[in-house]
């Protein structure tokens, strides 16, 4: 009798089977068909991308003469926030009526779309003599530099040098363009007159 209940029992589960044969293959084929998981995104860390060695750069104008050099000993590039950085970069803005402005840096950054560039740690700035003016000297321990709006500024301690002057400030403003020069706080000069 309990062969009997048994196999009723089966008989009763066996129009079961076929469906659950299904179901289990078709969660095999889901299975089958899913998107690889996806790993961990390398954008979220903070690793270089790519970098060069002795890097010379030039931006042209309009008329493709040339209106800003860049130079640096090394460049590395960050994909995450797409900031390139220089070690020892030289960067050289011209223009056919102002005199060529030549700035310098131990450290510095480009933002991600090369409208600014930041300076750091004994930057120089250097406005050559032309026939209007005389050659005009900049160090500070920071500059953000606008090279497409010839403007560049600080808000650190600043010393300008000039053949005749030493004047130390905090903050600074230099457009090349009006060709001014504005020292922001804490001005003090000394003057040297011009010997006859």
């Amino acid at each position: 009798m309990t062969n009997r209940t048994f196999l009723e029992r089966l008989r009763s589960w066996l129009p079961l089977i076929p469906p659950l044969l299904l179901l289990a293959g078709t969660y095999w084929l889901n299975l089958q068909v899913q998107p690889i998981t996806a790993k961990s995104d390398s954008s979220a860390r903070h690793d270089i991308d790519y970098s060069v060695q002795n890097l010379s750069s030039v931006t042209l104008d309009e008329t493709g003469k040339p209106r800003h050099l860049l130079t640096a000993a090394d460049m590395w590039h960050y994909p995450d926030d797409d900031t390139t950085h220089l070690q020892s970069p030289h960067l050289v803005s011209l223009a056919k009526d102002r005199a060529p402005i030549v700035m310098s840096a131990d450290i510095g950054r480009v933002s991600s779309h090369g409208e600014e560039v930041f300076l750091y740690d004994n930057v120089k700035v250097t406005r050559l003599a032309n026939d209007e003016q005389g050659n005009m000297e900049f160090t500070s321990d920071y500059l953000r530099v606008v090279p497409d709006k010839d403007q560049a500024d600080t808000d650190r301690p600043v010393t300008m040098t000039t053949p005749h002057d030493v004047v130390h400030g905090v903050g600074m403003q230099l457009d090349n363009k009006l060709r001014t020069i504005t020292l922001l706080a804490s001005v003090r000069a000394i003057h040297e007159p011009v010997k006859k």
